[in-house]
């Protein structure tokens, strides 16, 4: 099976996660920053990973709705669909970025060290909680 690509969307940085070809687990990939080439630099990724599709972090308020952030996401989505060779799907991620933020903090790290990095590991946890959902879904025939 070909790997998935997940996306964690910030105003500054994009984390980007993989997963295993057996779409077990979720692991960080790397940090792209929020710039005109950040759509290239995924459809490279794509590319040379084979990618079968991107799972896009969708922010959603915590209400449901979607707020300007959600709308930003929607707009980079549709951009990715018109250059890359795959699908890209949204991803409630509700909470990712402050539950990354207290993981890295539980494991010692500071803020300061973990900056360039927090952003990898809310991409790994919209991307587990994708590949988990996916394998309970097949187990019950969903």
């Amino acid at each position: 099976m070909k790997p998935i690509l997940a996306l964690d969307f910030g105003r500054t940085r994009i984390g980007v996660a993989i997963s295993d070809e057996l779409r077990l687990l979720a692991h960080p990939l790397e940090t792209i920053p929020t710039k005109a080439q950040a759509a290239l630099r995924i459809a490279e990724i794509v590319r040379e990973r084979k990618i079968d599709h991107v799972v896009a972090g969708m922010p959603r308020q915590m209400n449901g709705k979607m707020g300007p952030a959600a709308t930003e996401v929607l707009q980079f989505m549709e951009k990715l669909r018109a250059i890359l060779p795959c699908p890209v799907v949204s991803w409630d991620e509700r909470l990712t970025t402050a539950a990354a933020h207290r993981a890295l903090r539980d494991a010692g790290k500071n803020t300061r060290q973990t900056r360039g990095y927090v952003d990898q590991v809310a991409a790994q946890m919209i991307l587990q909680s994708y590949l988990d959902r996916r394998a309970r879904n097949a187990v019950s025939g969903k």
